[in-house]
């Protein structure tokens, strides 16, 4: 099967949004090769946002990379990104041919064990492109991924197969959540990049 062929693209909400999943988009040599690669040469820390005016700091750690460095405020703090390395702009190249979008910013996710999630949520933040695409792609740990609609609160799941890309767009921020439900099946861990549009 062509890794590249469009006829594996298909978007997975029923309604009030456009969210493809690509399927996966790397071989398992280049799979591995960029898991641990940025496992190794990523800048990760602990995650930290203000919730009910406490301040949080995660399991999960994130890194915020991009082209220049600008800050980028989300759950009240302000991070300032770091300059793409070599294999973020190889893989950022990647999925840019494959979606057919472009982006200039980074936020990845490492998810250590499967008990380490992400609650229901949407990317609406202020300094995002408005109506941009959200590309999730997928090394490490295979996840359930979850979206439930804002108003009728149907719900949707898809795998994450490792090396696999899927692309948030149209209306599917503004009308759905998402999010990266918890689990004991798996102990070992999961870096997810999410390349977005940061409009300065």
């Amino acid at each position: 099967m062509d890794l590249f062929s469009t006829e594996t693209i298909k978007n997975i909400l029923p309604f009030d949004g456009i969210t493809n999943y690509h399927g996966v988009i790397l071989t398992k040599q280049e799979t591995e090769f960029y898991y641990q690669q940025l496992m190794n040469t990523i800048i990760w820390k602990n995650d930290e946002a203000i919730i009910f005016g406490k301040k949080i700091i995660t399991k999960r750690k994130v890194a915020w990379y991009g082209e220049s460095e600008y800050s980028y405020t989300y759950s009240k703090v302000t991070k300032t990104a770091n300059i793409f390395t070599k294999e973020l702009l190889e893989l950022k190249n990647i999925v840019e041919q494959e979606s057919g979008e472009t982006f200039n910013s980074c936020l990845l996710n490492l998810y250590h064990t499967g008990e380490e999630g992400m609650a229901y949520h949407s990317d609406g933040e202020k300094m995002l492109k408005k109506g941009g695409a959200i590309a999730s792609l997928s090394l490490g740990a295979e996840r359930k991924f979850s979206f439930k609609h804002k108003e009728n609160k149907q719900r949707i799941d898809v795998f994450l197969e490792r090396g696999s890309l899927l692309v948030m767009k149209k209306g599917t921020q503004t009308n759905w959540l998402h999010r990266l439900p918890p689990t004991k099946k798996v102990n070992t861990p999961r870096i997810n990049l999410t390349f977005r549009t940061i409009e300065l």
